[in-house]
C-alpha cells in the first residue's frame, strides 16, 4: 500500500522531479527511513503533548515539531563525513541542489507550469506513508459523519456551509491573483496574462482551496464548555461543518480537474483563455462522480455490511477489510480525476450507517494513533523555515490569514442571517466556522507535492491554519458571554428538551458508568459519537431519538424529550444493575480474615520502591501525636500538610474527604498496630504527607480504639498518604515502601520509639 500511495504521489505526476538518494543503497535508504519514522514517532508525540498541555489542538504540537526535525532546520545539520553527513533528512544536500536548480535548464530537473520546480523535503518512501495516513484520516472522518443530522440540517447547514465556501474561495483566489505578483517575482506571470485565465492558475486555485475547509474539534468543545451544543447556533455549525468539508473536497475536485484541463490546452497547443464550457463540464462530472458514489455507497453500505460479517467473522479482518475498500475507492476517485482523499471519505461516509461502525473505528484506531501524528509531522517537516521567517511571507499570510477569518465570518454569518438568526447569531456561527484544520493542511500538502504551490505558499497555508485555530475559541467564549438568543423569533421549545442528571459518588464510578451506558445504546443499534473527548460529550442517536450525554467530574448530564426520559431511565436502570452485580462478585473474594492471614505469611518488599524515599521526607512528622478518634485524627493530620506545605494542599476538606472515602470502602488498619489512611484528589500537588506516633497516655487499649485493624491491635503509627488523582505518581510504590519500612526488621517499634521529627526523618532515610 505505501508503495501505491508512493507512486500516485510521484509517478503520476511526471513533472515531479525524483528525489536523490545521494548515491545510497538501497538497504541503507531503508535504515535511513526506519531511523526517520522512529524520530518522528517521538517528535510527534511529544509536541503533541506539550500542545495540549497548553490547551492547543495536538496536531499544532505535531506540525511544530515537524518543522523543527525537518530537513531546513534540525534534520538538515549534517554529522561527521559518513552516512550522515548531509544530516537524517537530508536537508543539507537538498538545500544545495535546491539552490543550484534555481537558473539551471528547466529540461535538467523538469517543469511545472513553466517554473523551476524544487526537490521535495521528504523521501517517496515517507511521504508516500504520510499520504497513507492522509487516506486513513478521511475514512475516520467519513465513518464519524453525523448523516442524520447532516440530513435533518441540510437547509440552513448547506446555506451556511455553502456561503462559507464561496467567500473563501473567492477571497483565497483573488488575494493570490493580485498580491502574489506583488510580494514574489516567480508569479509575476499572473500578473502578465488575462484575469478570467489567471483565477484558473494552480497556486490561486490551491490557496482558494485551502481556506475552505473546516474543523469544529475545538468548537465542539467550547460549545460544550458554555452548554450551547444543542443551540440554535450550535447545531447549525455542527451540521454546517460537515457540509462544508464535502463542498471542500468537491471544490477540490473541480479545481484539479481544471488544472489538468489547463495543461491538456497546453499542451495541444490551444489558444489561451478559458474554455468556461469545458470547466461546467468538470465541476458537473466532480460533483456527479462524488454524488453518485456516495449514493451508491449509502444504498448498499448494509449490503456489504452483511457481505464483510459472513466472509470474514474476525472483527480486525472486517476493518482490515474495509480499509482495503477505501484504499481501493481512493484510487478509483484519483483514476476519475478526483482527490483520493475524497474518496477515502465517501467509503467511511457509507459504512457510517451500519453497525460495523464502531468495530471499525475501535479497531483501526491504533493504526489511526501511529500514522495520523506521522503525518502531521510529515506535513511541518516539508515547511521551509527560512522561507517561512521572510518577511513577504509574513506580510502575505498575515493578509491572507486575515481574508480567510473575515471570509468565513461574512460567508457564514449572511446565510444565518436571512434562514432566521440575528446578528449576534450570525456572529457566532460564522466565529465557529473560522478554525482549519486537518483537511486544509492535506490540501496544502497535496498542492506542494504536485508541485502547484512554493515553500513559501505552502507555509503561508501552515501560517493560516495555526492563527484561525488559536482565535477562533477566545471570540466564541466572547460571544457567547452574553444569554441573548441568537435567532430573531425565538420559537418555544416544542419538544420540551431538559437536562436530566445523575450524581455519582466520584469520577472514576462516572466514567465507569457512562463508557457502559455507551456500550448498552450501541447493543441497542444507536448511533454514538464522541464529541468531545476532553470533555467526555456524547451524541447517542436512532431514527427520532437523539439525545446529548456529557460527563462533568462526577455528573452524568442527558438533555432529551420528556419522552426519551424514559429510554435514559431504562439504559440507566439496567447499567446500575450490571454495577451492583459487578460491585457484589468482586467484594465476595476479599474478606478481612483473608487479607491478615496473607500479610501475616507475605515478606515486606525488597524492590520496587526505588526513588520513592525522597517523598516520605518531605511528609510532616509527629511524635507524640494525639486525636480523639479516627476522623479526628485525619483531620488533623490534612491540617498539619495544609499549615506546613500550602501550595502543595490547597483545600483540606477535599483531601479529608477524599481520604475518608476510602476508609469508608475498606479500612486501612494493618496489623502490628499500624495504620496508612490514603486517598486521591485534585486538590493535592503531586504526593503530600504525614506520619504520627500516637501518645496513648500508657492506655493499653490504644490511643483511638475506633480504628479498626485486621489483628484487632491498638494503632501506634498512622502513615497518611494523599495523591494527585490525575497526574502520574509512584503512589503504589510509595505504599510499598512504607509497609517495608514499618513491617520488616521490627520497624514499627524503631520508629515509634523516635522521640522527634528529625529521628523520625533518619529511620525512613536509612530503610534498606
Amino acid at each position: 500500500m505505501v508503495a501505491l500511495v508512493a507512486t500516485y504521489a510521484f509517478a503520476s505526476h511526471a513533472s515531479t522531479p525524483a528525489y536523490p538518494n545521494f548515491g545510497m543503497p538501497r538497504v541503507e535508504e531503508m535504515m535511513f527511513l526506519v531511523l526517520q519514522i522512529g524520530v518522528i514517532i517521538f517528535a510527534a508525540r511529544l509536541g503533541g503533548t506539550l500542545a495540549s498541555m497548553l490547551k492547543l489542538p495536538s496536531i499544532l504540537g505535531e506540525l511544530a515539531a515537524g518543522i523543527a526535525i525537518g530537513p531546513w532546520a534540525l534534520g538538515g545539520i549534517g554529522i561527521g563525513e559518513g552516512m550522515f553527513q548531509y544530516g537524517l533528512f537530508n536537508g543539507a544536500a537538498l538545500r544545495a541542489i535546491n539552490a543550484a536548480s534555481v537558473g539551471a535548464p528547466q529540461e535538467m530537473f523538469g517543469t511545472i507550469a513553466g517554473n523551476n520546480v524544487m526537490f521535495d523535503a521528504t523521501s517517496p518512501a515517507l511521504y508516500g506513508i504520510a499520504t497513507l495516513a492522509s487516506v486513513i484520516l478521511l475514512f475516520l472522518s467519513g465513518l464519524e459523519t453525523n448523516l442524520r443530522m447532516f440530513l435533518k440540517y441540510s437547509f440552513v447547514g448547506t446555506m451556511v456551509g455553502l456561503g462559507g465556501v464561496v467567500v473563501s474561495f473567492i477571497l483565497g483566489d483573488l488575494c493570490a491573483v493580485f498580491l502574489l505578483p506583488k510580494f514574489f517575482p516567480h508569479f509575476a506571470h499572473l500578473a502578465q496574462i488575462p484575469f478570467a485565465q489567471a483565477i484558473t492558475q494552480e497556486a490561486p486555485l490551491y490557496m482558494g482551496i485551502m481556506s475552505t475547509a473546516t474543523s469544529v474539534g475545538i468548537t465542539a468543545r467550547i460549545l460544550s464548555e458554555r452548554k450551547k451544543m444543542d443551540s440554535e447556533e450550535g447545531t447549525t455549525i455542527m451540521a454546517g461543518a460537515v457540509i462544508d468539508d464535502v463542498l471542500g473536497l468537491i471544490v477540490l475536485a473541480i479545481g484539479n480537474g481544471i488544472i489538468v484541463a489547463n495543461h491538456a490546452a497546453e499542451a495541444s497547443g490551444a489558444a489561451a483563455g478559458m474554455d468556461w464550457g469545458a470547466i461546467g463540464f468538470v465541476a458537473v462530472k466532480a460533483f456527479g462522480v462524488w454524488l453518485g458514489a456516495t449514493a451508491i455507497g449509502i444504498l448498499i453500505a448494509r449490503r456489504l455490511s452483511k457481505f464483510l460479517k459472513f466472509c470474514f467473522r474476525s472483527p480486525v479482518v472486517i476493518a482490515t477489510m474495509a480499509f482495503g475498500l477505501s484504499l481501493i475507492l481512493a484510487g478509483f476517485f484519483e483514476f476519475m480525476g478526483l482527490a483520493m482523499i475524497i474518496g477515502a471519505y465517501v467509503m467511511g461516509l457509507a459504512l457510517s450507517r451500519t453497525d460495523l461502525r464502531h468495530s471499525i473505528q475501535e479497531t483501526l484506531t491504533p493504526v489511526y494513533t501511529f500514522l495520523v501524528p506521522v503525518f502531521f509531522c510529515v506535513m511541518g517537516m516539508m515547511v521551509d523555515v527560512t522561507a517561512l521567517c521572510s518577511r513577504e511571507v509574513l506580510i502575505f499570510g498575515g493578509i491572507y490569514t486575515a481574508l480567510a477569518i473575515t471570509a468565513k465570518v461574512v460567508g457564514c454569518m449572511v446565510p444565518s442571517i436571512c434562514c432566521g438568526f440575528n446578528a449576534l447569531g450570525g456572529l457566532r456561527i460564522g466565529a465557529g466556522m473560522v478554525p482549519r484544520g486537518e483537511v486544509a493542511l492535506i490540501i496544502a500538502g497535496l498542492g506542494l507535492s504536485y508541485g502547484y504551490l512554493t515553500q513559501e505558499i505552502f507555509g503561508i497555508g501552515i501560517l493560516m491554519t495555526l492563527v484561525t485555530t488559536i482565535v477562533a475559541p477566545p471570540a466564541l467564549v466572547g460571544l457567547f458571554h452574553s444569554s441573548r438568543k441568537g435567532v430573531r423569533h425565538p420559537k418555544p421549545n416544542k419538544d420540551g428538551r431538559r437536562e436530566v442528571v445523575f450524581e455519582l459518588p466520584s469520577r472514576d464510578v462516572a466514567d465507569l458508568v457512562l463508557s457502559k451506558l455507551v456500550f448498552e445504546f450501541r447493543k441497542e443499534g444507536f448511533f454514538t459519537t464522541l464529541l468531545s473527548q476532553a470533555d467526555h460529550i456524547w451524541e447517542i442517536a436512532m431514527d427520532d431519538i437523539e439525545l446529548s450525554v456529557r460527563r462533568e467530574h462526577q455528573r452524568i448530564s442527558f438533555v432529551c424529550t420528556p419522552a426519551e426520559e424514559a429510554i435514559v431511565m431504562t439504559a440507566w436502570m439496567e447499567v446500575a444493575s450490571q454495577l451492583n452485580d459487578l460491585a457484589r462478585s468482586i467484594s465476595k473474594p476479599i474478606r478481612k480474615e483473608d487479607v491478615g492471614r496473607m500479610l501475616s505469611a507475605s515478606e515486606a518488599a525488597k524492590r520496587g520502591h526505588e526513588g520513592v524515599a525522597k517523598y516520605i521526607q518531605n511528609f510532616v512528622m509527629l511524635p507524640k501525636f494525639k486525636a480523639a478518634n479516627k476522623r479526628d485524627a485525619i483531620e488533623k493530620l490534612v491540617g498539619e500538610i495544609a499549615r506546613k506545605s500550602p501550595a502543595s494542599l490547597t483545600d483540606i476538606s477535599m483531601a479529608v474527604e477524599a481520604v475518608l472515602q476510602r476508609e469508608a470502602s475498606m479500612p486501612t488498619g494493618l496489623d502490628r498496630g499500624i495504620a496508612v489512611p490514603h486517598g486521591r484528589c485534585s486538590c493535592v500537588k503531586g504526593i503530600v504527607g504525614a506520619v504520627a506516633i500516637l501518645d496513648d497516655g500508657g492506655d493499653p487499649a490504644g490511643a483511638l480504639p475506633d480504628y479498626e485493624t485486621l489483628d484487632s491491635s491498638p494503632v501506634k503509627v498512622i502513615v497518611l498518604t494523599i495523591a494527585n488523582d490525575t497526574a502520574q505518581t509512584p503512589y503504589i510504590k510509595l505504599m510499598s515502601f512504607i509497609s517495608r519500612a514499618l513491617r520488616a526488621d521490627n520497624g514499627r517499634a524503631r520508629l515509634a520509639a523516635c522521640t522527634t521529627a528529625d529521628d523520625m526523618r533518619r529511620f525512613f532515610r536509612h530503610v534498606k
